[in-house]
């Protein structure tokens, strides 16, 4: 969950100035355009959706690749670091990371928070699908649905009863009941 800002930075925050920030207690910071975010610790249902959908990304992957929760990355060389809320992405490029991952994972799924806008939904679908992403989910706790967006400009929106398709792993997907069993 994203706190706002309400007003413009007086300038903006450099990468290298945001990797020196400490934590602040009960949540962390992201840096978003430039301005620091705090992002405090998320609900019940969030937690639970994140867990499910690691198992299920994890079992499908197989040794394909690395699924995480809270994946940091910076989707943009500078004035950006961020962390999805669970990501996948391919082992060869998992083991040529050093200190940061540069761009977007190659799926970054996004469970939504109380706090969470459309348009910042749609800013960080934009940014990721442009920087490396090959899918990007909105996962929503409360309607039960997943709404997937590609880098080739669809979008699909997946509701209970129906299975998710995993472009890493062919002929597997993911049950929507599942997310939110």
């Amino acid at each position: 969950m994203a706190t706002l800002p309400t007003s413009a930075p007086a300038r903006l925050m450099s990468f290298e100035e945001f990797a020196n920030v400490p934590d602040p207690p009960g949540g962390r910071y992201e840096l978003h355009y430039g301005e620091l975010f705090q992002v405090s610790d998320p609900q019940f249902p969030h937690v639970k959706a994140q867990r499910q959908l690691r198992i299920l990304l994890e079992r499908a992957a197989g040794n394909a690749g690395v699924v995480e929760k809270e994946m940091p990355f910076r989707p943009l060389p500078e004035y950006e670091s961020w962390a999805a809320d669970v990501a996948f992405m391919y082992q060869a490029r998992w083991d040529t990371i050093e200190r940061y991952l540069m761009g977007a994972p190659e799926l970054v799924i996004e469970v939504l928070s109380p706090s969470n806008t459309a348009a910042e939904m749609l800013d960080r679908e934009q940014i990721c699908l442009e920087n490396g992403a090959q899918e990007f989910w909105v996962v929503d706790t409360n309607r039960k649905i997943s709404k997937v967006s590609t880098a080739l400009g669809r979008t699909t929106t997946y509701k209970a009863g129906q299975s998710v398709p995993l472009f890493f792993a062919p002929g597997k997907s993911i049950s929507v009941d599942e997310v939110f069993a």
